[in-house]
């Protein structure tokens, strides 16, 4: 049953109308309007939900801004992934913008495509744009799983997403191995010839490259360990002839590091590296494009294939492999 009242101010003005919804079974609902009009449709609306079994509670997301469940996301979500840090900067901004400051029940897909367009006009890239917008879709979906708030849509799902340019297919071509691994060798950074060669047999992360330490190696069953890798499954490596060359090949540190080198020094010597050799076009990421492709050509399945290079799903895998029709021909007969 459904009453409304005047709202007066001090002066004895009315100010609006005051709606309440009472059914047995359901929390009393209250809001304010400025016509009776709005508060009998209102009223009439929450029934017809509530008659129907699809009334969902409102009132903690007509009073929760964005900025509030972004820093509420921060605290609960973020702080509990291994690297929430470029999560937490592409939050910092959703925060410093207009539609931080609105209620999450009033965020509809107009304003998200609004924020896209700005994001655009900045310069961020197709992929930058797609990654905020999932981290935001995210927490949607968390408020409303976890946090009480099962009225809301999710605002995401309703915009057209930028599409993705094709994925990056570059590989070693023609005699670019040798260039590079000649100008590696006459670089300053010495380990950058053996990191090279090794990413190139283990199709290994940089990262997982960097933090690799010699308790986790077995040269006997040729098998490297990674317990920390970027999607936080633990990881068994194959090592072939020549990775297990290039092992053998390094001196032991005292601190149990394979090499004493920072990821960012790394990519700063690779970058030297194909300048020396005349290569354009080439990231060291590209090296683990190039090992995946030749783990696939020497005949290992997708399983065999994900197995070393820690993909979890075929469509994963399929970005990184760019098959030579050339040697796939020889196969052929």
């Amino acid at each position: 049953m459904a009453g409304f009242y005047e709202q007066i101010d001090q002066d004895g003005n009315r100010i609006g109308w005051q709606a309440k919804v009472r059914k047995k079974g359901f929390p009393p609902k209250t809001k304010v309007f400025r016509t009776k009009a709005d508060a009998q449709a209102w009223a009439a609306a929450i029934e017809g939900e509530m008659v129907r079994g699809l009334w969902r509670d409102r009132s903690e997301s007509e009073s929760t801004t964005l900025k509030e469940c972004i820093e509420r996301y921060l605290s609960e979500v973020t702080t509990r992934k291994k690297n929430g840090h470029p999560e937490e900067l592409k939050l910092q901004q959703w925060i410093r913008r207009p539609i931080a400051c609105r209620f999450m029940s009033a965020i509809r897909g107009r304003d998200v495509a609004d924020v896209i367009k700005d994001m655009e006009s900045e310069g961020k890239s197709k992929n930058t744009i797609r990654l905020h917008l999932a981290v935001i879709s995210h927490l949607f979906k968390v408020a409303r799983t976890e946090w009480g708030m099962e009225s809301i849509s999710n605002p995401v799902d309703a915009v057209r997403k930028p599409k993705l340019p094709q994925g990056r297919d570059r590989r070693l071509v023609g005699n670019e191995e040798d260039r590079l691994l000649d100008a590696c060798r006459a670089d300053d950074n010495p380990s950058i010839l053996y990191i090279v060669q090794f990413a190139i047999e283990t199709a290994m992360r940089r990262s997982e490259i960097c933090g690799l330490r010699w308790e986790n190696i077995d040269l006997s069953r040729k098998v490297a360990l990674l317990p920390d890798t970027k999607n936080g499954t633990v990881r068994r490596v194959p090592l072939s002839s020549v990775a297990l060359e290039v092992l053998r090949a390094l001196p032991r540190r005292l601190d149990g590091l394979v090499w004493d080198v920072k990821a960012d020094t790394v990519t700063r010597s690779f970058k030297r590296a194909c300048r020396c050799a005349g290569i354009t076009g080439l990231t060291f990421h590209d090296l683990r494009h190039e090992a995946t492709s030749r783990l696939f050509e020497k005949g290992f399945n997708p399983m065999e294939v994900s197995t070393i290079t820690g993909h979890k799903t075929l469509q994963m895998l399929k970005r990184y492999t760019h098959l030579r029709a050339e040697d796939l021909a020889k196969r052929m007969g």
